[in-house]
Order: structure tokens, then sequence, then C-alpha cells
């Protein structure tokens, strides 16, 4: 089994919608720390797993500098955000991401 990990990081903006009163309801930003970790039993014809810069496209690419309200369907909780991540990339199978210090939400396929 082949095993590849890209961590990058992506300023971006949210609030959360809660069934509490909480001032994550008001828009705020994070610089945010996100894992993606993929593997496979044999490599592609470039002998990759997958390209790094292919993950990079995906998820820094369509989320670095936006508002995660107007660009994921869903409420941008980290746990929310990891499963969307990895089901953006092929062969993820965890994904890890870090909201701000101290508070890390983890997703990983069965």
């Amino acid at each position: 089994m082949y095993y590849i990990q890209k961590t990058m990081e992506i300023s971006a903006c949210h609030r959360l919608n809660l069934s509490y009163e909480s001032k994550c309801s008001n828009l705020h930003g994070h610089n945010w720390q996100i894992k993606v970790f993929c593997k496979a039993k044999e490599l592609n014809q470039d002998g990759m797993v997958i390209d790094f810069s292919e993950v990079k496209r995906r998820i820094h690419g369509y989320l670095d500098h936006g508002n995660l309200n107007e660009l994921l369907p869903f409420n941008p909780t980290a746990e929310n955000i990891a499963r969307w991540v990895c089901d953006q990339v092929d062969n993820c199978y965890r994904v890890e991401v870090i909201e701000s210090f101290g508070n890390l939400a983890i997703y990983e396929k069965e």
C-alpha cells in the first residue's frame, strides 16, 4: 500500500448556524490547516497515488480566501469540512482540519 499526505493552509471566513447562542454565529475568519491523507494499492501511470498539486488545486484553489457559507452547501463546521474535503480528493481516506490552535476535527472513511 502506498500513502501520501498533503498539508495546506486555507484562509477563509464562515459563520456557524447553531441551535444555541454563540459568537461563532457571527461571520469570522480562520487560518485553517488541512491535512489530506490518500492511499492506493497501485500507483497511477505517473507513479503517484495522486499528484500533490491536484490535491491543492481541488481544495486550496476552491476554498482559500473565500466565504465557506457561500462555497459549501452545508453548515461549515470543521467536521463537515473534513468530510467534504475527503469526498473531493481521489483515494482520500482521512482528513484532519485544524480550525484554530487546539481545535481539531478528523474525518476517516470506514
